[in-house]
């Protein structure tokens, strides 16, 4: 059997939620099953560490697939071009996208469909192209995969299907795992003048709610006089003007540090020396960075809404992430309540078993053999 595979969120050192639920679950499908044949389309060069094994040919389509109208002419046309050529028995999309003009057996993953609920925070062009294709998108696939529970109902609610979504959950690594107290004294040494952090990981735009964490941490601050920092880890998306403005009104602007984009290599150690994981995102489909924090034995506060609860459990502080104080409180009472702390990571410990690689790599996988 021949498989082929949407992989352009595969980029080197650029690695982010579709990007990495792409590489953990394609390295461990490939990898798996060598009785398998995978054509790797990506739309630029790639990296040979994308390759994972043998039974994996890497293909090049043209154009690079970054805009709208880009979108278009690599799925409708250098898509369906490159998958009679190869004679792919089925395609599998990973990220939301596919195309219409295959009739070949189509599994497509949706992470969210946040489109639809944020339409202020997502561009223009980007918007549209959205709210044209997704509904044929989801419509037409042989089979819809979402991320959570959460993904799912939401996607029924507003679209035909031909058949009910399957979850197949994110999940954490191997290399989020807890530190000894030297080795976490040494990271904030480094990264936090040798204060105890709050932690935000993740891309910066208006969706992800950094400008009301920061605002919150300001707040915080202002209640505890503590010497805590606040470190906010990811590249700048789009429409960051409110984190900018927050920023700059914050009296405590010289306790918040930015880390830019993080690379896998030292974000294991940033995470696990963080007092709390902050992640009050508006809306999300899953939230890897919870999960990666519960490995880490780090408490988590997090939002109350869309897939957070699901992903979170009981293992959290939930919070109304559209409201200040809700945030600042949160912050507080993991400070002054050490054994609320302590009740957090071990409840993490346990909640974070729910979330496995291998299973959800071999669920799609059973997923794809059953189109033939």
């Amino acid at each position: 059997m021949t498989i082929a595979v949407n992989v352009r969120f595969l980029l080197k050192d650029k690695l982010e939620g579709i990007g990495r639920f792409t590489y953990e679950i394609l390295r461990r499908m490939v990898l798996n099953h060598p009785e398998t044949n995978f054509l790797f389309f990506f739309d630029r060069p790639y990296a040979a560490e994308f390759v994972f094994a043998p039974n994996v040919k890497p293909i090049v389509l043209f154009p690079p697939a970054r805009h709208p109208f880009l979108y278009i002419w690599w799925f409708e046309w250098a898509i369906v071009r490159a998958l009679k050529q190869y004679k792919a028995a089925i395609f599998l999309s990973l990220d939301g996208f596919m195309s219409l003009r295959t009739s070949i057996p189509t599994v497509m993953v949706v992470h969210d469909i946040a489109h639809m609920h944020f339409r202020e925070h997502t561009p223009f062009l980007v918007y549209h192209y959205y709210a044209y294709f997704v509904p044929k998108f989801i419509q037409k696939a042989s089979q819809v995969i979402t991320v959570s529970n959460f993904v799912k109902h939401d996607v029924m609610q507003n679209f035909i299907l031909k058949k009910e979504p399957i979850v197949c959950y994110n999940a954490g690594r191997d290399l989020f795992q807890p530190l000894n107290p030297l080795e976490i004294q040494n990271m904030r040494i480094q990264y936090s003048e040798g204060k105890p952090y709050f932690l935000y990981v993740g891309s910066v735009h208006p969706r992800k709610n950094v400008g009301r964490l920061i605002t919150a941490f300001d707040l915080f601050k202002t209640k505890t006089n503590s010497d805590f920092k606040l470190l906010i880890g990811g590249r700048i998306a789009w429409q960051a003007d409110s984190v900018q403005k927050a920023y700059e009104s914050a009296q405590f602007r010289k306790d918040i540090l930015f880390l830019g984009f993080v690379a896998d290599i030292i974000l294991p150690k940033i995470v696990a020396s963080a007092y709390a994981l902050m992640y009050v995102s508006l809306s999300e489909g899953f939230g890897i960075p919870i999960v990666e924090a519960m490995y880490c034995d780090v408490p988590v506060i997090t939002s109350n809404t869309t897939s957070m609860p699901e992903v979170a459990g009981d293992a959290a502080i939930l919070v109304n992430p559209m409201d200040v104080k809700s945030i600042a409180n949160a912050m507080i009472e993991i400070v002054d309540n050490q054994a609320l702390r302590n009740h957090l990571i071990e409840k993490g410990r346990v909640q974070r078993e729910q979330f496995d690689w291998n299973v959800s790599s071999e669920t799609l996988y059973q997923v794809l053999l059953n189109q033939q």
